[in-house]
């Protein structure tokens, strides 16, 4: 991920909109004349993920934390989000969380991989965490992580690889 330490620095973040980078040769993501042909290569610098023959633009997790500890507090869920960068060898570029009243929390840590997010109901020991992620990431340690942070061992998974089968041997798929 080229450039991540200017958006670490909050560099180019002001409007939150950015166009396209045509000037270092990156094409909109819109402009399919120069799509390359060979996109199951495995030293194509995409962040795809190439598995068992299949290509996909990430590993999304929805994760529930079930009879979990802490969910009410943000600086514990904002220092998971930070343990669950490290350990799964993800790029962090900004956490924003925000507390209700009278109890819950909403959160996203955006990542150069892509994202995770949460949002809980500590009255019923209820987390809903989404971890996305693409390259070479390995969102599935979130879990432990997570497991360990809100101190419960009930943590269910539904593992979805986003844009599975758009992208095909023949190129994009229709």
């Amino acid at each position: 991920m080229k450039d991540a330490n200017l958006f670490q620095l909050g560099i180019g973040l002001e409007t939150g909109a950015h166009e396209e980078d045509t000037a270092r040769g990156i094409t909109p993501a819109n402009d399919t004349t120069t799509l390359p042909r060979d996109v199951l290569a495995e030293d194509r610098d995409d962040h795809f993920i190439r598995r068992d023959g299949a290509v996909f633009a990430g590993t999304h997790l929805i994760i529930e934390v079930v009879s979990g500890h802490g969910l009410d507090d943000e600086a514990r869920i904002q220092k998971a989000f930070r343990d669950c960068v490290d350990t799964c060898g993800a790029t962090l570029l900004h956490i924003h969380t925000h507390k209700f009243s009278p109890q819950g929390v909403s959160g996203v840590a955006v990542l150069a991989e892509s994202h995770i997010s949460v949002h809980t109901w500590p009255e019923i020991g209820y987390g809903a965490f989404d971890v996305f992620m693409c390259g070479d990431a390995r969102p599935w340690l979130a879990v432990d992580v997570l497991k360990a942070a809100f101190g419960t061992a009930d943590v269910r998974v539904t593992e979805l690889k986003r844009g599975e089968g758009l992208v095909t041997e023949a190129g994009v798929a229709a």
